[in-house]
């Protein structure tokens, strides 16, 4: 990411006497994108030239025309090199949207994904059908990562208090930058393997497990396989392993009708349905995401 005092150097830095304006290093940075195979080149363009900038991408037209300085030229280069090695443009920000809040993220972390807002979808869905967003729920997010589902679900719940818990220390960190950032000292983190160090019982469970079998890592995408950290990823041989052990804990885990809500993969709703129907749950039709797969199993502890 770059400095505001290498932003502040870079444009105060005089125009070459062949500068490029603003509007012809987004094209020309497009273009390169697009030729490269990514997806959105255009508004992948427009957002790394605005961070170079310092500018937020929606000013960009108004700067169109603005001759860029020599410095300013490298800053945008560098960006690009970046994002045509196929880093994602999040990893090259620091920081991913998701619940329409910032969450800083590092190597350490999962990206957080717009289809693991499923997730928090369903889990508001169950809370607001026994209206009880104003209770004081306990919450415990597994494998929490940048803390994404914990905090946002704690932002909507105003009365609850919550615990994240993953394995690596450096994810724990980060997540509790975001709690910190977003002012949501009703969070708490713990290092240990998925449920080890945690004691319910929970009125709610959440988790993004990982969930890809590993012989597929290797035909994901280079924005994903490259730069995701693998044990953030893989599932196992068949991606399940991790709903195999959180089925097996979940009915200790979860309060009297207490509700757990994971991720899965797509494929993956029969197998982990029966996974969770074994354990002694009871499992509701998995929620769907905005392309139709069904991303979100909801299973409830028996009366």
């Amino acid at each position: 990411m770059i400095s505001p005092a290498s932003r502040a150097g870079a444009a105060a830095a005089p125009a070459s006497p062949n500068a490029r304006t603003v509007l012809g290093a987004r094209r020309e940075l497009a273009a390169k994108l697009r030729a490269c195979g990514i997806e959105s080149p255009e508004l992948d363009a427009r957002i790394l030239v605005g961070h170079a900038l310092g500018v937020e991408p929606a000013a960009l037209v108004a700067a169109a025309n603005r001759q860029l300085s020599a410095a300013q030229e490298a800053a945008i280069a560098a960006l690009a090199h970046r994002r045509l090695a196929r880093e994602p443009v999040a990893r090259i920000l620091g920081v991913k949207e998701f619940w329409s809040l910032p969450f800083y993220i590092d190597t350490a972390t999962l990206v957080p994904r717009p289809e693991t807002e499923t997730v928090v979808e369903a889990a508001l869905a169950v809370i607001d059908g026994r209206g009880a967003r104003l209770q004081p729920l306990r919450i415990a997010d597994l494998g929490t990562g940048c803390g994404a589902l914990l905090l946002v679900l704690l932002s909507e719940l105003p009365n609850s208090w919550g615990v994240g818990s993953d394995v690596s220390v450096g994810a724990l960190g980060v997540a509790q930058h975001n709690a910190r950032h977003l002012a949501l000292a009703r969070a708490s983190f713990v290092a240990c393997d998925l449920t080890a160090a945690l004691r319910g019982p929970f009125d709610m469970v959440v988790s993004n497990p990982p969930y890809v079998a590993s012989g597929d890592i290797a035909m994901l995408a280079p924005e994903v396989r490259d730069f995701e950290p693998r044990r953030a990823l893989d599932g196992g041989a068949d991606g399940l392993a991790f709903h195999r052990m959180i089925a097996a804990v979940a009915p200790a885990l979860l309060s009297r009708n207490g509700v757990i809500v994971v991720e899965l993969g797509a494929g993956q709703a029969e197998p982990a349905t029966a996974l969770f129907a074994a354990a002694g749950l009871a499992v509701s039709p998995p929620r769907p995401d905005l392309n139709g797969v069904p991303r979100a199993l909801i299973a409830s502890k028996r009366a």
